[in-house]
């Protein structure tokens, strides 16, 4: 018993059960911070609309009115990143180039791309522009319509662009690709206001036509009906005499057309009826009655 008293290890008491467990709480808490941080990578995360914020084009990269709004940022192992850039008309970015190259998505309007010693090309809602590695590039609005597109790049050894010269106006203003030029017909409001409100134009055919008009609650059709109507109560004759020839390009008759116009003039009253049958007079006074 003498020998076991005296092989024990005197106790000190600054040797306590806290003190001795210290450490392996210091390790613990390590460890869980490691684990933490891999499942926050691994979590899906959501960016809401209007959360981050954009600026405007730097001047020494753009010329004319640029916005830029950041989509995403490149998380290791991912090395992409993304943002939305609109250009107004007539703005573009300056010569440039990426490492590993860069996808577009044009979203909104009508613009422009051209690399170098190449051809113009012009790039409408819904086209898809890939750009090889290292290729000397510009990309912008058209000259009277705004443009917006989706720009995804790779970083590679922390750069993803290569910013060159401007683009003069004499390069922005050169002819487009021959064949090309089929397509840039201007729409309607372009004609009527692109030159002087390009946005305005621009949402009218993104939004107004582009969104709205292609719901599918409403048939082309319907939606022809509710928008004559509409014009008639509120007699906008200008208007109305683009929209007829919409609503008969959309099924509506003549015969539906006047019925319209004769059931509204209980609720509108009878000038604004009577205009809208001089309108009618012009889009459908020419159509041939079909033989019996």
């Amino acid at each position: 018993m003498s020998d076991l008293n005296s092989a024990q290890k005197p106790i000190d008491s600054r040797d306590t059960w806290p003190q001795r467990t210290r450490p392996m709480k210091l390790l613990t808490t390590f460890f869980l911070l490691i684990a933490t941080s891999h499942l926050s990578a691994q979590t899906i995360t959501i960016a809401r609309s209007g959360t981050q914020t954009g600026q405007q084009g730097p001047s020494t990269n753009f010329t004319g009115a640029v916005r830029v709004d950041p989509l995403f940022q490149a998380t290791a192992p991912a090395r992409a990143t993304g943002g939305l850039v609109t250009f107004e008309a007539g703005a573009r970015s300056a010569w440039h180039s990426h490492p590993l190259g860069q996808m577009l998505i044009v979203t909104a309007g009508t613009g422009r791309v051209q690399q170098w010693d190449g051809p113009i090309e012009e790039i409408r809602r819904g086209d898809v522009v890939r750009i090889p590695p290292n290729t000397k590039h510009w990309h912008g609005a058209a000259t009277t319509t705004s443009m917006a597109h989706i720009a995804i790049v790779e970083v590679l050894d922390g750069k993803s662009t290569e910013w060159m010269e401007k683009v003069t106006d004499r390069q922005y203003n050169a002819p487009l690709r021959e064949g090309a030029a089929a397509t840039t017909e201007p729409t309607r409001a372009q004609q009527l206001m692109g030159d002087i409100a390009p946005t305005l134009a621009d949402l009218t055919d993104r939004v107004l036509f582009g969104e709205v008009w292609e719901r599918p609650q409403l048939s082309p059709r319907d939606r022809s009906l509710v928008t004559v109507s509409a014009l008639i109560a509120m007699n906008r004759p200008d208007q109305l005499r683009s929209h007829l020839a919409r609503a008969r390009d959309n099924g509506l008759t003549k015969e539906e057309a006047i019925e319209t116009i004769t059931h509204l003039a209980f609720y509108s009253g009878w000038p604004n009826a009577v205009t809208a049958v001089a309108v009618a007079r012009e889009v459908f006074g020419t159509e041939q009655t079909p033989p019996q």
